[in-house]
């Protein structure tokens, strides 16, 4: 069966004027137009391609890759508007389209938001929704333990901290004060479970937890050492949020990368700060 808004592994059938039709093992044909057909294929042969309707509303393949596919997550701009919604560019000519009914703001031209690609029951054609909670599973989380290294899409600020996407799937939060970084709506970045709470919401961290964290900070400090040519005035009084603006770390994993750096003597400490043997 081929699936609309998914990559889909299909059977080269025959080659015509206007492309090569693909099939799937039930026999089901797709055209693939000339433009994406590519240089090098064999008939009979396979080929990956993305299923989704045209803008005549007939199954078509391509070889260019969205930025999203069906019940998937992204960061997408706004390409048009019209009075019964918007158009985003997800990369191919036909743009997603945003009914009104979901969009959670009223969208606005040439700016982005993070959405869901689904399948509109009624009409059978995939559209984008900014509704997110609508499509996050939050009923239960049994492939994910504490540590577990997360992709997460930023999605929103609120006043406890940032929520993200977790392994496109499930709502996480980073809590503020576990921020040393720049974040901005639509980032994509790495994160650690910190906790699977007992409602099973995810707290998150960006950074390592526990033991995985000490060798990435250390080096985090070596190079900051390196690059202001092996002195540091930063030490255990150091106020927090200096050390947080210049190395983008806790005190507190400030602390212990120091304690390692220093146990191995790579660092010699003084009242001044911190020296690179």
């Amino acid at each position: 069966m081929i699936e609309l808004g998914n990559y889909n592994n299909l059977r080269i059938e025959r080659a015509t004027s206007v492309g090569l039709f693909l099939s799937d093992r039930e026999g089901t044909e797709i055209l693939l137009p000339s433009k994406y057909v590519p240089q090098d294929y064999e008939m009979e042969g396979d080929l990956e391609v993305f299923c989704y309707l045209d803008h005549m509303e007939r199954p078509i393949a391509t070889t260019l890759k969205p930025h999203i596919k069906r019940n998937g997550f992204a960061f997408l701009k706004v390409a048009t508007l019209d009075r019964i919604g918007a158009f985003l560019d997800w990369g191919l000519e036909k743009h997603l389209f945003v009914p009104f009914a979901h969009q959670k703001d009223r969208m606005q031209e040439g700016e982005s938001y993070v959405v869901h690609c689904t399948m509109d029951e009624k009409s059978g054609r995939l559209i984008g929704s900014s509704r997110l909670n609508r499509f996050l599973t939050m009923a239960d989380t049994p492939d994910l333990e504490p540590r577990q290294k997360v992709a997460l899409l930023v999605s929103r600020s609120t006043d406890l901290g940032w929520e993200v996407i977790v392994d496109q799937k499930y709502k996480g939060l980073v809590f503020h004060d576990q921020v040393f970084q720049e974040i901005r709506i639509g980032q994509s970045l790495t994160g650690y479970v910190k906790e699977v709470r007992a409602d099973n919401k995810l707290d998150i961290s960006l950074q390592p937890l526990g033991a995985d964290a000490l060798e990435p900070h250390a080096a985090l400090i070596v190079d900051a050492l390196k690059a202001s040519g092996g002195f540091l005035d930063l030490h255990d009084k150091s106020d927090p949020e200096d050390i947080k603006q210049r190395l983008g770390l806790s005190k507190k994993a400030f602390k212990r990368a120091v304690g390692t750096l220093y146990k191995n003597r790579v660092i010699r400490l003084d009242a001044e700060g911190i020296h690179l043997n």
